[in-house]
């Protein structure tokens, strides 16, 4: 079969298309996939740009994808899953550290040992390839009016994890959010807005994109407002005045560190920071740590982190698509500019990605011959 695959030592390490055998199904819970689309993000651009991923331990190679939407093929009789099913599947595994009370409990997302291992990204082969064996606990059954946006399931999980953490978080009062800032226009950064959108908030999205971009075009088609980043021209404070309000929640979605400090400034009282952008390099920046440290103390605001995802906020970021779709037919699949086959993967010009980029292993015409009749939609699959 095909795969996507980090080869080479060290110092030569590189992305190619790999010829490998198929995975077999050794245990009961194993189950066969056929990977029907997969798809790239920031860190797979990493990984193919940089060498990022880690390899599994004694090998060679790391097969490479995060992003997977599939078909079963062969599952024990006794399993949850039968031929047919459409699925995703989680990410990351638990460590081996039996002290590691989140990843004891299914909750392998806040790892307290750092000992995990993430498919197709550190220790464990990824979704890139024709076909995957998956432990079953770790799949997630898809409905089959959902197959077109399908793979966006997993990042939305992440956005679904945030928005979990904030509704704990504000038990703490009667929160009524009304407004939301977004920073970056990325995929992550539009599956926000549109998430925002779908619960009612005023939403706004400052970008470095273009204003006659792609990105912003669907920023604007969900009734969202879009304004460009203007390097040196106007702040991000500067801009927030001009709109007249403070955010109740204010998403930073860019990895562009001095937005962080600054938007904890911006932030209503009571208000949310949620960080889902990784930072890359090493930045130093003056900031105000007073004025921060008594915007947070007295104004009850808070700062939180997120990264991979659970069970729950697959299940709920499913549902979560399915109502931005409801709400704005046809939006996801603008977010998918891009559908490449896998041998145009280790020539994949990112800078030519003008929002996201989806590796299609069947062709979408295709996939109602795979899906059983009874989960199969009343529509063609064709993109």
């Amino acid at each position: 079969m095909k795969a996507i695959a980090l080869t080479g030592g060290r110092e030569s390490q590189k992305v190619d298309l790999i010829h490998t055998k198929i995975p077999e199904r050794r245990y009961p819970d194993d189950v066969l996939v056929r990977v029907l689309s997969v798809g790239l993000d920031g860190t797979d651009r990493e990984i193919i740009t940089s060498g990022y991923g880690v390899m599994p331990e004694g090998e060679d190679k790391l097969i490479i994808g995060h992003e997977m939407l599939g078909v079963v093929l062969e599952a024990d009789k006794g399993a949850d899953f039968r031929a047919g099913d459409l699925v995703t599947a989680l990410v990351r595994r638990p460590c081996r550290d039996y002290s590691c009370t989140t990843c004891r409990n299914g909750q392998q997302d806040f790892c307290e040992s750092g000992q995990y291992t993430e498919r197709g990204i550190r220790a464990a082969h990824g979704y890139l390839s024709e076909y995957i064996v998956e432990d079953s606990r770790y799949l997630v059954k898809v409905p089959a009016d959902c197959a077109v946006y399908g793979v966006l399931i997993e990042p939305q999980s992440i956005v679904e994890k945030v928005w979990n953490q904030v509704l704990r978080i504000q038990q703490r009062l009667i929160w009524q959010p009304q407004a939301a800032l977004i920073t970056g226009s990325g995929p992550l950064g539009l599956l926000t807005a549109l998430t925002c959108r779908s619960l009612g908030l005023d939403t706004h999205v400052w970008s470095k994109s273009p204003s006659d971009s792609v990105n912003a075009e669907l920023v604007r088609q969900c009734g969202a407002v879009y304004a460009e980043a203007r390097d040196k021209e106007e702040t991000l404070t500067e801009y927030a005045t001009a709109a007249g309000q403070r955010f109740d929640m204010l998403w930073e979605c860019s990895g562009h560190t001095p937005y962080v400090f600054e938007g904890m400034k911006l932030l209503a009282s009571n208000g949310l920071l949620a960080m889902l952008g990784v930072s890359a390099g090493d930045r130093h920046i003056s900031i105000p740590a007073d004025l921060i440290n008594q915007e947070i103390v007295l104004r009850n605001k808070c700062v939180i982190g997120s990264v991979n995802a659970s069970r729950k906020d697959f299940e709920t970021g499913i549902h979560r698509l399915k109502e931005i779709e409801r709400q704005f037919p046809g939006i996801l699949q603008g977010l998918m500019s891009e559908r490449l086959l896998i041998d145009e993967v280790p020539g994949i010009d990112f800078a030519t990605i003008r929002i996201k980029a989806v590796v299609d292993l069947v062709p979408p015409s295709a996939w109602t011959d795979l899906i059983s009749a009874e989960c199969r939609p009343r529509y063609s699959f064709s993109v």
